[in-house]
């Protein structure tokens, strides 16, 4: 019961941080997430410790805990690190390519367009980044698919202080592109657009931004 308890305490914490609803540098208090989750605060603690695990936020001694305010630098590394991954999993995706497969894909990209239609930020922000969670999962592969989940989490967090404006809209556009080329089963051309997508929604952050 704990452990679900710690569970969606997270999930709703990761939750509102990625929808940008809890802002890079808010505090988060304990006894007011107690009071809202209805649990102890000792829950509360174990929750706050596992996102810091996962960097979304920071806990300083004497002060408490407060949503992660990453750097520049830091951006720069966990985007370096999602092309590493990212590229050899494109790889590995048009290989085993199935007609299921790209008819979910196809149904989540057309998700994508409806949310930049009806400018739903927090929709869009969340289907953007659960594109590439989806093609890891539809691998069956449970690891990668949580490890991308835990990075996006953390670009979520970087783009909301980083991201200058029409990066989404780019992006769902070149989801399109890629689910094609991997539809079309040109393995070279999926992950040569896979890693100027990752390269530009890097290059579309102003990480000179303070």
């Amino acid at each position: 019961m704990e452990t679900s308890s710690t569970h969606v305490i997270v999930s709703a914490l990761t939750k509102a941080i990625v929808e940008h609803r809890l802002m890079p540098g808010s505090k988060l208090a304990e006894q007011k997430l107690a009071t809202h989750f209805g649990v102890s605060r000792t829950l509360v603690r174990q929750a706050l410790f596992q996102l810091s695990q996962n960097r979304l936020i920071r806990m300083e001694p004497a002060r408490g805990a407060f949503v992660a305010t990453p750097t520049a630098e830091e951006a720069q590394q966990v985007f370096a690190v999602r092309r590493m991954l990212e590229v050899q999993m494109t790889r590995e995706f048009v290989r085993s390519i199935t007609p299921a497969k790209i008819r979910t894909l196809k149904a989540h990209t057309q998700q994508e367009k409806e949310a930049l239609a009806r400018d739903d930020a927090h929709g869009r922000t969340e289907l953007l980044g659960d594109f590439h969670v989806r093609m890891a999962e539809l691998m069956g592969n449970q690891v990668l698919g949580q490890i991308l989940s835990e990075l996006i989490s953390r670009c979520a967090l970087i783009t909301l202080m980083y991201q200058s404006s029409n990066a989404a809209e780019h992006s769902a556009e070149e989801h399109a592109e890629i689910l094609k080329a991997i539809a079309a089963k040109d393995e070279d051309l999926a992950v040569k657009l896979m890693d100027e997508h990752l390269r530009n929604v890097e290059e579309g952050l102003a990480l000179d931004r303070k």
